[in-house]
């Protein structure tokens, strides 16, 4: 193993020992208040995340901002990372990173309405497959042909919601690509699929159910009802939809989805596998991602009031 992949793991492993931590989250979500709540990142590693809520809205810090804050605080340290890996290492990451680029493409279809002002963009670096093209797209029309393009692809159609869900599922093919990360792309892929065919009850545009055909199976996709489609899934992704018999229980999978995540992450960072190597560096960025994800979930109960810790126990697992 290069030089550059040895640095790169020691760098990973060091990002992660700075994590808050399950414990601290619990305590973290039992905040009668979002206020209390910052006050409580202080000393953590999202005081940063922290502090940019209070600049951006003074006393009156939203759930979006502080939100935010923590995602922004994931990206820097994925951006690091990527800085510590060599060329084949940043490749590696930038399907892991989706979401961000995902997350900028959204907001940008937003704003062509005139609603709002959209957020400012997740500064991506390395991390972005074609967000400086699309950052310059004037229309939905040119998202959709800058997307086709791309390492994204078509997403079928021009649409917000046929871009948002094209993308999703595009970063899940990408992702599966990804050999320690594939299991999780496939049960993202399934439970994403599950959510917009027997919850929302919507078709999947023809180039999204292509690209979900490749990562589930033409057969889950043909399925006649929810279960029948839970019951088609290939082993990778049904593990995914385990004791779901209800569309209405997809948000139970999906919290066990990030459980799940965080115990392969946690395998890959201390298993028996090469010690400076890519499944390590994965391992790290699920291992990030899913704490960052708990602090978000705290954030957001102790924003409503708190709760006990079961409470959390049962939105994370």
């Amino acid at each position: 193993m290069g030089a550059g992949w040895v640095a790169g793991v020691i760098r990973a492993r060091a990002l992660t020992s700075q994590r808050l931590g399950a414990a601290a989250a619990r305590e973290l979500a039992s905040s009668t208040s979002l206020a209390q709540a910052l006050r409580g990142l202080t000393d953590s590693p999202y005081r940063g995340a922290a502090a940019d809520a209070a600049t951006a809205a003074g006393a009156d810090a939203s759930l979006a901002d502080a939100q935010r804050g923590v995602a922004e605080a994931l990206l820097w340290n994925l951006r690091v990372l990527a800085g510590w890996l060599p060329p084949g290492g940043t490749r590696l990451l930038r399907p892991l990173a989706a979401g961000f680029e995902i997350a900028n493409v959204e907001a940008l279809l937003s704003s062509f309405s005139g609603a709002s002002p959209p957020p400012r963009a997740y500064r991506l670096g390395v991390l972005g497959t074609a967000w400086r093209r699309l950052e310059r797209a004037g229309s939905a029309g040119a998202v959709r042909r800058t997307l086709a393009a791309s390492p994204w692809g078509d997403p079928g159609a021009g649409t917000p919601w046929a871009v948002s869900v094209g993308m999703r599922m595009a970063a899940a093919a990408r992702t599966a690509a990804v050999a320690p990360a594939r299991s999780w792309a496939e049960g993202r892929a399934a439970l994403l699929t599950a959510r917009e065919m027997y919850v929302h009850g919507r078709v999947l545009p023809e180039a999204v159910r292509l690209r979900a055909a490749d990562v589930l199976g033409e057969r889950a996709l043909r399925a006649s009802g929810f279960r029948d489609f839970r019951d088609r899934l290939p082993a990778g992704a049904r593990w995914a939809m385990e004791g779901v018999d209800d569309p209405a229980d997809l948000w139970r999978a999906e919290a066990r989805w990030w459980t799940v995540l965080g115990r392969d992450a946690e395998d890959m960072l201390h298993g028996d596998g090469p010690a400076y190597g890519p499944v390590t560096v994965v391992g790290a960025v699920g291992a990030l991602s899913v704490d960052a994800w708990r602090v978000r979930a705290a954030l957001e109960l102790a924003a409503h009031g708190g709760g006990p810790r079961e409470v959390f126990d049962d939105l994370v697992g």
